[in-house]
Parts: C-alpha cells; structure tokens; sequence
C-alpha cells in the first residue's frame, strides 16, 4: 500500500522534519500579519487560529498585526458612508475613522481573539492606543501631474504612518503567555486616531520587537518571475534589483518594501507567503519547502 497522508510513516516524517525548526524558533518572536482570504474563508481562518496556538505551544512568541479593508468597506456601505480612495488608500475623514475603529478594533480584532481562544490559546486583542503603542502621524500623499510645477499634498484625512512603536505591554504579554492580537489603528500627540496600513504596522513592530521573522500573508503565492515561478531564497540586494528592473511592480511593490525595510532594520527574515493555503505558517516555519517567498540580508 502507497503511504497516504494519514500513514503514520508520513505523519512522524512531518515531525521529524519540522524538530530542527522548533528548536531554532523556541523563545524566538514571530510577527504574523494576518488579512486576506485567511481572514475570510472557514476553513482558512480555522487553521490559521490552530497554528498561531500551536506555535505558542512549542515556546515560539507569535504576535498577530491584523487587517480589515473589506469588512470596513461593508459597513460603511450599509451605513451609506461614500468611500473614496487615493492611489489605493481609504479617504478617511471623522466619520469613516470612528467606522474603522468599530470594526478593526472591535468586530475584526475580538473575532481573531476569540477563534485563538478557542483552539486553546491564550489571546489579548488591543489597537495601538492601548499603552501608546502605536505612536502615529498623518500621511502625507503627494501628487504630481506633467504640467504642475510643485507636487499637490492631498489630505486624506485620518490614514496614518508609523512614527513610534512601543514593546512594553506586547513583551509583557507575551512573557505571560498571552498571544498579542493588534488591530493597526495609532495615535499621535494629540490623542487623535489613525488608521494605518496592516503591512506596515507589522513590519514596524517586527524591528521594534527584534523579531527573528516577519510574515505577511497574502493572496498570491509569493513574488514571482516574468516567468510566474515564485522566488525564494532572496537576498536584500536582489529584492533591490527586481525593484530597480520593474520586476516588483504594483500592488505587490508596497507590501515587499515593508518586508524589505523589516529585515534591513533588523528582522531576521521576512515571509511573503500564500493565506490561501491552509496551515501555510506552520508550513513555512516547520518546512524545508514552504509556501512563499524568503527575504534575509544575507549576502
């Protein structure tokens, strides 16, 4: 009989392959950017709340960065709140801040909370309010057209960039056993709100942590070639290149320059990897082949 999955060959197989992995990573942060499909389909988000536990269990410190544009889209829609977007950034004025707080640091975060708890994990869902966590300042959005002389600032109003990330109260958490759950909302000087974007809030509490990985799931498989095979193994350097010769393009351009600016500002390694693989972290953790793309800053 041809060993199957179940086959208890394979499955100590598995075990066998991933100890190496669990006794390098014991003791270790992991920054886990969750958003996509794994936060939209059943079985997606029951495997990802099942890894995030089982990470903790072998003595690895997950913390979890989440998102939430379409379930913010879908209340303001019921609530007949006009969204507007500049070059892909929600238009956030009073109103639509007090909606995304509802849902990211309400609905969304306390969801992703309780799905942990209840594969028998210890979470704390906060936004980065909590302890001053997050210490925001507005986004300045620049436009240019051939014809102006000077670029026009646009003011979307409350999106936010990262200024100051504090570790005290995830560090406490962690080191009492509780799995940290961030909803990307900061706050400046002011005390006023800011929505902020997920990839980037992850990356930047990844550097301050000193995280020995960043990982941002998505909904493609990794960065891939003109040819569509993914790229892996891949040195800051290069990532550099593939910027420079349009390889990285578009909507995938932001998300590798946080992965980039992660592990050049200390971040062992970051991890562009595919959300709409179930277990896709424990998979490229505890794997020798993985679901994605690896950036380090080696040579």
């Amino acid at each position: 009989m041809n060993p199957t999955s179940r086959d208890p060959r394979v499955v100590v197989e598995v075990l066998s392959e991933a100890l190496p992995y669990i006794q390098q990573f014991s003791g270790k942060t992991v920054v886990v950017k969750y958003g996509g499909n794994a936060m939209t389909e059943d079985t997606l988000i029951d495997s990802f709340a099942r890894n995030i536990v089982l990470m903790k269990e072998v003595g690895i410190n997950p913390v979890v960065v989440h998102g939430g544009g379409p379930q913010i889209g879908e209340l303001l829609k019921k609530l007949n709140i006009e969204s507007r977007f500049v070059n892909g950034m929600r238009v956030t004025d009073a109103e639509t801040m007090d909606v995304v707080e509802m849902v990211l640091g309400g609905l969304v975060n306390k969801s992703i909370v309780n799905l942990i708890n209840q594969s028998g994990g210890k979470a704390i869902g906060l936004t980065g309010k909590d302890g001053a966590q997050i210490r925001a300042r507005q986004l300045q959005v620049e436009h240019q057209s051939p014809e102006m002389t000077a670029p026009e600032i646009i003011d979307i109003g409350h999106v936010g960039e990262v200024e100051h990330i504090s570790t005290e109260l995830i560090e406490m958490l962690a080191a009492r056993d509780f799995i940290p759950v961030i909803a990307p909302i900061g706050v400046d000087e002011k005390g006023r709100s800011y929505n902020i974007n997920a990839d980037l809030v992850a990356g930047k509490v990844a550097e301050a942590l000193g995280a020995e990985k960043l990982m941002l799931l998505t909904n493609v498989a990794g960065l891939m070639n003109a040819e569509g095979e993914v790229l892996t193994g891949l040195s800051t350097a290069q990532v550099d290149d593939l910027i420079a010769d349009g390889t990285i393009h578009g909507g995938m351009l932001p998300k590798i320059r946080c992965a980039l600016d992660a592990v050049k500002g200390g971040v062992k390694s970051a991890h562009i990897i595919d959300g709409r693989v179930a277990h896709a972290v424990l998979l490229e953790i505890f794997t020798n082949a993985g679901v994605g793309t690896l950036i380090t800053d080696a040579d």
